[in-house]
């Protein structure tokens, strides 16, 4: 660059003052002097990609939903995350579901007696592996009186019947003293339809692929009233963590095709033959059940209801 002193200290001072703070070389380049012949046959190196900024993007595009100008044609495709749950582990895919087969089997029943054969076809639980028989229900549901309990024993495993052991001959005598019975107007099932082993509590993962049959299965009884057996049964169909000492002897209400149905939680029969005791209790809440039932007038068989 030509020129004397002063005229060089005066640009410095202008190219600061537009706000340049380094030098790009070490040495200063003359872009107006000649190349050697040598250099100009050399072959022309690309210039390196730049990718734009913002301020070269189009305005239309708005902040937060800029494209890229420029991209590899030849960059292998995107492959989506797999999907994982709140450890950081890979979930299952849709055809392993087990509890979403549950619930479109289940949904898809029009009537007890598909229920009942989706129910035998359906192999999303793994207590059906270890169980002899699938137990559906037991009684008749034209007077809309349900009895729900937890799950199969040994005597059910083998009969395919809820409540045919111990536990459900003393079922039956609580229904006889209040005018109840399985043969005339009560209907019996299970949260679960198959014995989990050595009669132990059923897993979240168990519980889960047979709450959707149980629900379809009360949505098609349509029951007036709904009557829990033990803490089992009362966690799972009405969804609560209160012990049943705290829920038992009252009311709650469960949502089935449009209307509130009152939920009588209560002990079960097989808690009464550990503990005599309470049996007190439990005659409390069939004083009440009674009531329930006569007055609502449900002891007059109806027909059944489609």
């Amino acid at each position: 660059m030509a020129g004397s002193k002063s005229d060089i200290l005066a640009a410095l001072g202008w190219l600061t003052d537009a706000g340049a703070d380094e030098a790009v070389c070490d040495a200063p380049v003359d872009h107006f002097a000649v190349p050697d012949a040598k250099d100009a046959g050399a072959k022309k190196q690309p210039e390196p990609a730049v990718r734009p900024t913002a301020r070269d993007e189009p305005a239309a595009l708005g902040q937060g939903a800029r494209q890229t100008i420029s991209a590899r044609t030849d960059a292998p495709p995107i492959q989506p995350p797999t999907p994982t749950n709140s450890y950081g582990r890979p979930t299952a895919r849709a055809d392993t579901d087990s509890i979403g087969q549950a619930v479109e089997t289940a949904a898809a029943c029009n009537s007890l007696i598909e229920l009942r054969s989706a129910l035998e076809a359906f192999d999303g639980c793994s207590l059906k592996k270890t169980a002899t028989k699938t137990v559906f229900a037991d009684g008749t549901p034209r007077n809309g009186i349900m009895f729900i309990g937890e799950a199969p024993g040994r005597e059910e495993d083998i009969a395919g019947l809820p409540f045919v052991g111990r536990a459900g001959k003393l079922l039956d005598k609580m229904l006889a003293a209040i005018g109840l019975s399985r043969n005339s107007n009560v209907y019996i099932t299970n949260v679960l339809n198959w014995r989990p082993p050595g009669n132990r509590d059923p897993s979240p993962d168990e519980a889960a692929s047979c709450l959707p049959f149980l629900r379809r299965h009360v949505e098609l009884v349509s029951p007036s009233v709904i009557v829990l057996l033990g803490a089992v049964a009362t966690r799972h169909a009405l969804g609560r963590s209160d012990g049943i000492m705290r829920l038992r002897g009252k009311w709650q209400e469960y949502y089935v095709n449009g209307r509130m149905v009152p939920v009588m939680p209560t002990l079960h029969p097989a808690y009464l033959l550990r503990r005599a005791i309470d049996k007190r209790l439990a005659w409390h809440d069939l004083q009440e059940i009674s009531a329930k039932v006569n007055s609502l007038g449900l002891l007059e068989v109806r027909s059944l209801r489609g």
